[in-house]
């Protein structure tokens, strides 16, 4: 058999492909070519700009949000800048009108699920039954957040039993790291909806809900620094433990109760009802809780120990609202300088650089005439449109009645101006379908853990020391994780 033409034949096909992903990319920097790049554009400059991302985002993007005001602010406040990436490029617009087109756009040309995949490196950090289907977000938006009413008191009681076994009221200043004390105490109220009594306080599970949530992180960032074949996996040790966990009687056998086991059980397809899939699900729900709750709590708790002038007025709140209304979730709505100070926390202390992140699958054109081809990443600076002047008087100031304030001047009734509502300048939360759905869950635990710290305790950073900068790395950023507070049983 003569070889020869099969050898020509293939040799034809890889130097058409070679070609075509040669036009393609060519094609590709032509059309981002339009949008200003902060770093280098060049092939081996922008690999240089990548890895500068990595190592300081927030500045990286802070320079070029800067820059975009600055150079075009009569024409189009806000207009995108691209930073280039490990493998593809950043844009990142935050225009109204554009953070709009974003909050519109289809799933077809914009997709966070894609994002989020490479983002946290699902597949990896995860496993592919989260990949395959996120029907646990679902059991978030619904279930869960429907039954915080009834449930609320059970997650009081934890928050109080949680205190009460990690942070002892005691007569002298007690220090405690904030933030790894915060995410046990987290984790206990969080579980306590989520798989109920006993096993919500047993240790070993709630370490290794933690040790999970820590370890994606973790793993997400340093994986993606790396090509496709060196990415390691260490998801079936972690996900053989929790099992040995949900196998044991009673948690999936004959459940009746009311928590986030049950409705997962409940909204799963038949070939999902194992206890793997159940298993992963309960893992990633106390990722998404774990993480961003125990860091905006420390986040609230370093801006309360920061500024004790705040205290007497917060107090005084909460106090005649118990008296009036009662101690329930209902209550906390009437709580207009807490969510004000805990709002405020956020604002300054958010957990990225960057919101609003999604992949883009079909070449998509923003309403300003901005093109993003295929295969990028478009975001919204966050951190950036917080601490812009033009949106926030004193932007950099911490003001914990700055919303209370702002709520004060409008008509009775949903206030754009609580945490849990969703706009364009405060987008802690995103905006739009993809907003993150446990966020009423999340605030109203944050409320509840900070209630308890405020009539219970007087906390303050030792020697009265100055607020500790916050953590980053790519854009991620986080409360300074070796940071004491001290804590003493309340004196006033």
């Amino acid at each position: 058999m003569d070889t020869v033409p099969l050898i020509l034949a293939a040799v034809s096909i890889s130097l058409f492909h070679v070609v075509s992903q040669l036009y393609k990319t060519w094609a590709n920097r032509k059309v981002l070519s339009k949008i200003p790049t902060i770093g280098g554009s060049g092939i081996l400059s922008s690999y240089i700009g990548a890895y500068k991302f990595v190592s300081n985002a927030r500045d990286v993007i802070q320079e070029g949000y800067a820059k975009v005001q600055t150079s075009i602010k009569l024409v189009d406040r806000g207009a995108a800048f691209k930073i280039p990436g490990v493998s593809n490029w950043i844009v990142v617009v935050s225009s109204p009108r554009s953070i709009d087109d974003l909050r519109k756009a289809s799933d077809d040309y914009v997709s966070f699920r894609a994002a989020a995949i490479d983002a946290f490196q699902i597949m990896y950090t995860m496993g592919s039954e989260v990949l395959q289907s996120s029907y646990h977000v679902d059991v978030v938006r619904s279930p869960l957040t429907h039954n915080l009413v009834a449930r609320f008191p059970d997650v009081q009681d934890e928050i109080r039993s949680a205190f009460d076994d990690y942070i002892p009221q005691t007569e002298e200043w007690t220090a405690t790291n904030a933030l790894s004390t915060i995410r046990k105490i987290v984790s206990r109220s969080g579980n306590r909806l989520f798989v109920g009594l006993p096993l919500c306080r047993n240790a070993d599970y709630r370490d290794l809900n933690i040790e999970f949530t820590v370890d994606v992180i973790k793993m997400a960032q340093i994986i993606n620094l790396f090509p496709n074949f060196l990415k390691p996996s260490d998801l079936t040790r972690r996900l053989n433990m929790e099992k040995d966990w949900l196998e044991k009687p009673p948690y999936l056998k004959a459940r009746n109760q009311n928590d986030a086991l049950s409705w997962l059980s409940d909204h799963a397809q038949e070939h999902q009802k194992t206890v793997r899939d159940l298993t992963i699900r309960i893992l990633v729900i106390n990722f998404a809780a774990i993480h961003t709750t125990s860091q905006a709590f420390t986040q609230v708790l370093f801006d309360l120990a920061a500024n004790p002038s705040f205290v007497p007025a917060l107090r005084e709140e909460v106090e005649t609202v118990i008296q009036e209304e009662g101690y329930s979730k209902m209550s906390l709505h009437k709580m207009v300088k807490l969510d004000s100070f805990i709002k405020e926390s956020q604002r300054l202390g958010v957990s990225n650089a960057l919101t609003m992140q999604r992949k883009v699958l079909k070449d998509f054109t923003f309403s300003d005439g901005t093109v993003v081809p295929k295969g990028h990443i478009v975001a919204v600076p966050n951190f950036a449109i917080h601490h812009d002047e033009e949106n926030y008087t004193d932007a950099s100031v911490f003001d914990g009645f700055r919303f209370s304030k702002m709520r004060e001047l409008q008509a009775e009734g949903f206030s754009k101006h609580q945490m849990v509502a969703l706009s364009c300048d405060y987008i802690v939360f995103g905006h739009g379908k993809h907003a993150c759905p446990g966020r009423f869950f999340a605030v109203n635990e944050l409320k509840a853990l900070l209630v308890h710290t405020l009539l219970n305790y007087d906390v303050a950073f030792e020697n009265d020391g100055p607020r500790p900068a916050n953590s980053a790395f790519n854009s991620r950023i986080s409360p300074n994780p070796k940071t004491l507070v001290m804590f003493r049983k309340r004196r006033s």
